[in-house]
């Protein structure tokens, strides 16, 4: 059994800890496989989650940093337990709270952590809700840049993952998402002329 740590000390299983966590950069989240394009790993994922989450908090006057944290380890079992999308869990089972109690063992951290993950699955505060919506949000952009891209059936997905949200906060803003052209960050910031002067034009 994973269990069984070998009378490894508080700082050696700190450190397993912590590889284990990279695990993450190398588990894909599988849902893109039907989506047909974009890809991401669970890391990347549970990064962007964290600040959504952190901004969501912000607006409604929640506690951030609780709402980011619950962001940042929502998806921490998946470094054991593999990434399930929608079809996998037809036929797929898997124990996500064995695989995190058994992640944090001898780690001095799961009475830190397991609350976190455990408040959020109840979703009875704010914070938690806060945080769920967050973990849709992170799809929710990442499909429309899909749609920005040109695959329509990413217009599809949106539709349904929208309608997960369960926050005025989380609401708007899928609403300034879905009017916001995913590149305007960089595209639009800088002055026009800008991009005519690239190729060496006048100043």
């Amino acid at each position: 059994m994973m269990k069984n740590l070998q009378g490894r000390d508080r700082l050696t299983r700190l450190v397993d800890f912590l590889f284990e966590v990279g695990m993450l950069k190398k588990t894909p989240r599988t849902g893109y496989q039907f989506l047909g394009t974009g890809k991401e790993n669970v890391a990347e994922h549970s990064f962007r989650t964290a600040i959504i989450g952190f901004v969501l908090a912000d607006m409604a006057g929640a506690d951030p940093s609780q709402t980011a944290l619950m962001g940042l380890f929502h998806d921490l079992h998946e470094a054991r337990v593999g990434d399930f999308n929608y079809v996998n869990k037809i036929y797929n089972t898997a124990d996500p709270e064995l695989a995190l109690e058994h992640a944090l063992t001898g780690t001095g951290l799961a009475e830190r952590i397991l609350p976190l993950v455990e408040q959020l699955e109840a979703s009875e505060t704010l914070e938690a809700r806060l945080a769920q919506d967050a973990d849709q949000l992170d799809l929710i952009l990442n499909l429309k840049e899909q749609l920005d891209l040109g695959n329509a059936q990413a217009g599809k997905w949106l539709d349904a993952s929208v309608k997960r949200l369960r926050t005025p906060q989380g609401q708007s803003l899928a609403e300034k998402i879905l009017t916001t052209d995913h590149s305007d960050w960089w595209f639009v910031g800088p002055d026009s002329a800008w991009w005519e002067r690239k190729n060496g034009g006048d100043e």
